[in-house]
């Protein structure tokens, strides 16, 4: 990888503006879950995808998730990705035509009526006012087949009872700190929202927010890599002062952080 800040100006520009799960991603990092790989590991197999799974992947991003669905040789797999370098990342995962990955968007997926049996989205509706999370799960409640499975995981506020003022303080701070609109709810708030799409809660799990944490990163990313991510941030001034800031964020509200992984059904009549 080179070093982004040996690059022009507008290139340095770049690490200072952009969402910062992009830039961790242009230091290396692949597992960008607030509950890590773990909380994933946890997801899907509570989803219990198989060979008869038609699977929709919303938002795949670096592919981290995609890679782990396709170990379970779905019937097909299509993900929903609004970046076209990263549909592209996707689909050189693997050659099976059954394997897409399309260029589209969670709220208009442009998929069939009834045309999935589950519906993953991870570390994404958080990013989303609650009107787009609306849409985009009523979107997800539309693919899926009667009987279907809708899993997310996602950033949480906690405790449930957290007063509205903290909630407000603790979105402001992470939203400049990650350079886009962070929106977090308690897991009260977002089994409320998965209800109103029609679904029916299956399941829940919560694990701490320990994202840039060492000890995360490594069993994350294996030794070797986090090694190599941690070089490119020292590197890399730009983007070694945007992450300990962010990192001093997600301390500095460590108690009221977490993360969030809920699997509900769509009912089948």
């Amino acid at each position: 990888m080179t070093n982004p800040d040996n690059t022009s100006g507008s290139q340095r520009l770049n690490l200072e503006k952009m969402p910062g799960h992009w830039l961790l991603a242009r230091m290396g990092k692949r597992v960008l879950r607030p509950g890590g790989r773990e909380l994933t590991n946890d997801l899907l197999s509570e989803l219990g995808i198989g060979p008869g799974d038609y699977v929709v992947d919303l938002a795949p991003g670096m592919g981290a998730t995609a890679k782990l669905i396709l170990r379970h040789h779905p019937a097909g797999y299509t993900g929903i990705e609004r970046d076209e370098i990263a549909a592209a990342r996707v689909n050189d995962l693997d050659d099976n035509f059954r394997y897409r990955c399309v260029v589209a968007t969670a709220q208009n997926t442009g998929l069939s009526d009834n045309s999935a049996h589950v519906v993953v989205g991870e570390a994404f509706l958080t990013m989303h006012s609650e009107e787009d999370k609306q849409k985009i799960l009523h979107e997800a409640f539309r693919i899926l087949r009667p009987g279907g499975r809708l899993g997310i995981h996602e950033l949480s506020l906690r405790p449930a009872s957290l007063d509205p003022e903290t909630q407000k303080q603790v979105r402001g701070d992470l939203t400049r700190a990650v350079h886009v609109g962070a929106r977090p709810l308690t897991s009260t708030d977002w089994q409320a929202l998965i209800k109103r799409a029609g679904f029916k809660i299956r399941y829940e799990s919560d694990a701490a927010m320990r994202l840039l944490e060492p000890t995360r990163l490594i069993k994350d990313e294996g030794l070797p890599r986090a090694l190599k991510i941690v070089f490119n941030i020292l590197r890399t001034p730009v983007a070694r002062r945007r992450i300990r800031a962010m990192r001093g964020i997600f301390r500095k509200h460590s108690d009221h952080m977490g993360a969030i992984a809920i699997i509900a059904d769509k009912p089948k009549s």
